[in-house]
């Protein structure tokens, strides 16, 4: 707790002067230089959450979580300020991705250690179906579906909850600086489909990519890869 509170304190402040700088500039490439930055830290994140390793692991969540993020924000950005020129300035687009990027984050991280774990956890049995004659993806359906659905249930748990247990941080903030409480409520709509949307894709995107990393081609699985 006591080195949470440190980096807390400093990471917010040290990231409230590069805001204020970018702010100032509002140059598209220090912007898309931020955003990079922003990817790589969360997919490195990802990763070392997981207590299990493998070849391309890495390359697997920083392309998964990068194309479902950087896709469903474009997407949004281009929807929300459909008609203007917003879309492109850092105000808008660094708060949007970053909340799309931690909860992919998220997503990717808990899938990916769920997949892995619930492989070396049913392995005799995988083996068994492979030597059985199943394919490569009937014997790994069980665990796939299992990831991915452990992956989804802290965005499906705030969905259910929004605006009845808790208020989101976009809409209390819009709130707090005197927005009309439908406009507010409007606006986190479209951000908390964003949200469901980037960690669907990035978990089913890691799920099945870590997949094709641990059977091949002849159908076997390949457990000595998992570290």
């Amino acid at each position: 707790m006591l080195i949470a509170t440190v980096r807390t304190v400093l990471q917010l402040l040290l990231v409230g002067l590069v805001l204020e700088w970018v702010f100032h500039l509002e140059r598209w490439y220090i912007v898309l230089g931020l955003l990079l930055l922003m990817t790589v830290v969360a997919s490195i994140t990802s990763v070392q959450r997981s207590k299990r390793r493998f070849p391309g692991i890495w390359i697997n969540t920083v392309v998964s979580i990068w194309a479902a993020s950087w896709a469903t924000s474009g997407f949004g950005l281009l929807i929300v300020t459909w008609g203007s020129n917003l879309w492109f300035q850092p105000q808008y687009v660094i708060p949007l991705v970053g909340m799309v990027l931690g909860n992919t984050m998220n997503g990717c991280s808990i899938g990916l250690s769920a997949f892995v774990d619930a492989l070396i956890g049913q392995k005799d049995e995988l083996e068994a179906s492979l030597a059985l004659g199943a394919t490569r993806w009937e014997a790994a359906r069980v665990p796939v579906r299992h990831a991915v659905r452990m992956g989804m249930i802290p965005i499906v748990n705030a969905m259910m909850i929004v605006g009845v247990v808790s208020l989101p941080g976009m809409m209390t903030g819009q709130l707090l600086a005197g927005t009309i409480p439908i406009q507010a409520v409007k606006y986190q709509i479209v951000i908390m489909f964003m949200i469901a949307s980037a960690t669907a894709l990035g978990t089913v995107s890691v799920v099945l990519l870590s997949y094709l990393r641990l059977f091949s081609k002849d159908h076997q699985f390949l457990a000595k890869r998992i570290r």
